[in-house]
């Protein structure tokens, strides 16, 4: 329960930062690009890629991968994505 909670929330933030990424800025590959990485942590498509690696390979996806990936997605979206940057372009648009 407590992983979905989680999950969800970490999706939704990623999936916020692909958005700001996708529309502000000069990089909208790097935004889709995150946008799709979202998908991984939000529970419904967590459950169906591990049963699809689970039959694939043999194992689902362990959780320090998704940990990994997090780490990775915060790192390059608030430092080489200049998350707060885009974030002050897009406030200048409202």
């Amino acid at each position: 329960m407590t992983t979905n909670i989680i999950g969800w929330i970490f999706g939704i933030a990623v999936f916020a930062a692909g958005v700001v990424n996708t529309f502000w800025g000069n990089d909208p590959e790097f935004g889709v690009f995150i946008l799709l990485l979202s998908s991984v942590y939000f529970p419904p498509t967590s459950n169906i890629l591990s049963a699809i690696s689970k039959q694939a390979v043999g194992f689902p996806v362990p959780k320090i991968g998704k940990i990994v990936l997090g780490s990775f997605i915060v790192w390059a979206t608030l430092g080489v994505g200049e998350l707060f940057d885009k974030i002050d372009l897009m406030m200048q648009d409202f």
